[in-house]
């Protein structure tokens, strides 16, 4: 018979010395950025890949994820904890890096500026989310691809907007 500390008459008489057999350590949440420790945004590999500007041989084949903190220097890091990459890792500029630069794509299938947007008169804003919907309708946005976060430019913008009004 296997015996342990509590299988013995006067269990809970004594501290068992024994370790735990189920003990498993809680991992580091796989989902926080390492350093700033915000909540990552899943984002896809070949987003990842076709933003940065570095050779792709330093790309481990790893779930990664954005992190959008503005403050943060790190734009994607892997979820195992073991890569990531700032924004000068990456061949966009970034909104959620850059949220008051004039000059930063706030929408970067069809390239609207920050500095655009805010400039823009009530009807050229509304024309510019005109803009932005037919291109998303008739299928010409990649934003999974070239909009650093990996989704949809269009809830940023229309974020902006709001914030404008």
């Amino acid at each position: 018979m296997n015996e342990t500390c509590c299988s013995h008459a006067s269990a809970g008489s004594a501290v068992c010395e024994m370790p735990a057999p189920t003990l498993v350590r809680a991992a580091r949440d796989a989902t926080m950025c390492a350093v700033c420790g915000e909540k990552g945004k899943p984002v896809q590999g070949q987003t990842v890949k076709s933003l940065l500007a570095i050779t792709l041989r330093q790309v481990r084949n790893a779930e990664y994820l954005f992190c959008r903190t503005p403050t943060c220097r790190v734009v994607y890091f892997s979820t195992d904890g073991a890569q990531t990459f700032t924004a000068v890792q990456v061949r966009e500029r970034v909104y959620q890096k850059e949220p008051d630069a004039a000059d930063v794509f706030v929408c970067y299938c069809f390239r609207h500026t920050l500095g655009e947007i805010r400039a823009a008169s009530p009807e050229a804003r509304a024309a510019i989310l005109d803009d932005i919907n037919t291109g998303i309708q008739t299928d010409q946005c990649a934003c999974d691809l070239r909009n650093p976060q990996g989704s949809c430019c269009l809830g940023n913008v229309r974020a902006l907007l709001k914030r404008l009004e």
